[in-house]
């Protein structure tokens, strides 16, 4: 199925904002590590509050960053059978991408929301001088934290070799 040609005006508008939802997608969520670093470093009201932020944006990101699949698809429709997605770096990087977001929904997001709960809470009860050690959440937030930087990591990763094959092409 052809609707356009590699370089025709559509093409091209297809391809900025196949571009422009990645930057704005991908950007806005792949340096999340120094959120946490930050959040780590202000603890309590302002944590919570550079945390809360940070979903926000990572919130708004997710449509991009579907936005980039829908605009990556119509380019290889648009392409005038110059790409396929028959073609080893096309289905591989959807492939991924089906992978990243499946991370992302069942890993990442799920741990997120719940370390935000596990920070209200904290922020909620304040601090109680009288009770022994750090409060019941914050094993478990150092726990989800963990799972959320190796995530995170592997999604990162994930996208540079999305990235790889989307310049490069192998096997094109």
């Amino acid at each position: 199925m052809v609707l356009g040609a590699i370089n025709d005006d559509s093409y091209n508008l297809v391809l900025v904002l196949h571009i422009l939802a990645a930057i704005v997608g991908f950007g806005a969520v792949f340096l999340n590590a120094i959120y946490g670093a930050q959040v780590r470093a202000r603890r309590g009201p302002e944590g919570l509050a550079i945390f809360q932020a940070n979903f926000l944006v990572s919130n708004i990101a997710t449509y991009f960053i579907y936005a980039v699949f829908v605009f990556g698809f119509l380019l290889v429709l648009m392409s005038d059978d110059a790409w396929s997605f028959g073609d080893p770096w096309v289905w591989l990087s959807m492939l991924l991408y089906v992978v990243g977001v499946g991370l992302s929904h069942g890993v990442l997001r799920p741990n997120v929301k719940r370390m935000m709960v596990l920070m209200e809470e904290m922020v909620a009860k304040g601090p109680d001088a009288h009770a022994p050690g750090p409060p019941p959440q914050a094993a478990e937030m150092e726990a989800r934290g963990k799972r959320v930087g190796a995530t995170s990591a592997t999604l990162n990763v994930l996208l540079v070799v999305i990235l790889y094959l989307m310049v490069f092409k192998p096997g094109a």
